[in-house]
């Protein structure tokens, strides 16, 4: 086994023993059964909802827990190796440090994958049995675009994670960076972004504003999960500003591949240039 896969492998064992999988696993499936059975209840109805509407509700849930949770699992991979002195017990092993970075990352990666993939699974395997009614093969291939998305997006936070641990001198403090680009994606972007809508009277809609939403990977996130679905694009937010024909599917997951990918480079270039010094 090479290092890289060795270290995969205790990432991934020590979520499981410190229950990761089973506790996220547990409230995702939770949570999307209930905002399957309760999404349209401020509409007066309470039941199994359309495929449409529950993927729009868990969507919308999904751009706020789903980062929380990998900022909260990953931001002291590195910072926390650092300060307990492990990491340069690792790197005192003929092991090079692209393979430790690599490892972890692998490793956490397989935690928040495995664990989505179990939550969202188990409901919807839930779902077809309670509600087979809830919508067609087209539905379901909703969800399953749905699911794909979310764990690109729990990987995107993830590799920001990394580059704030890689940044971080100390662990508190990249718990509190760590919050803090939490708060900046999932709620300051787009009030921001609504508060130059309303500035402008929507001016601004029809020209910057929709490539200004790929900078936020939740917003890619949603425009990939809503677009399909008029009735729901058309009342959420943001989303309904933006010409469908605009961004094409493939372009979007790419957007939101990019968001995997850079950060994680750039925490890469982070960890050997401090590791270095």
């Amino acid at each position: 086994m090479t290092p890289t896969l060795a270290l995969a492998r205790k990432e991934f064992r020590d979520g499981v023993r410190n229950r990761w999988v089973l506790a996220v696993s547990v409230a995702l499936a939770v949570l999307a059964l209930a905002l399957a059975y309760f999404g349209a209840a401020p509409s007066g109805r309470v039941g199994f909802t359309p495929m449409g509407v529950t993927i729009a509700s868990l969507t919308s849930l999904a751009i706020y827990l789903i980062p929380l949770i990998a900022l909260v699992l990953c931001y002291g991979a590195i910072v926390g190796e650092r300060e307990q002195g492990t990491l340069l017990l690792l790197l005192g092993y003929p092991v090079q440090r692209w393979q430790i970075f690599v490892g972890k990352f692998l490793g956490q990666a397989a935690i928040l994958t495995l664990s989505i993939l179990l939550g969202f699974s188990v409901a919807g395997g839930l779902l077809a049995m309670l509600s087979p009614e809830a919508g067609g093969p087209e539905a379901w291939e909703a969800f399953g675009l749905f699911v794909a998305t979310s764990i690109l997006l729990a990987l995107a936070f993830q590799s920001l994670a990394y580059v704030v641990s890689a940044a971080a001198a100390e662990k508190t403090r990249a718990a509190g960076m760590a919050l803090l680009l939490w708060f900046a994606f999932a709620l300051f972007f787009d009030l921001v972004l609504l508060g130059l809508l309303v500035a402008t009277e929507g001016a601004v809609g029809g020209g910057v504003f929709p490539y200004l939403l790929l900078l936020n990977p939740a917003d890619v996130y949603r425009l990939i999960n809503l677009a399909g679905f008029d009735a729901v694009a058309r009342s959420s937010g943001l989303v309904s500003v933006v010409p469908e024909a605009l961004f094409s599917r493939t372009l979007l997951l790419a957007a939101l591949a990019a968001w995997v990918v850079a950060p994680l480079a750039l925490a890469a270039w982070l960890f050997n240039r401090g590791e270095a010094a």
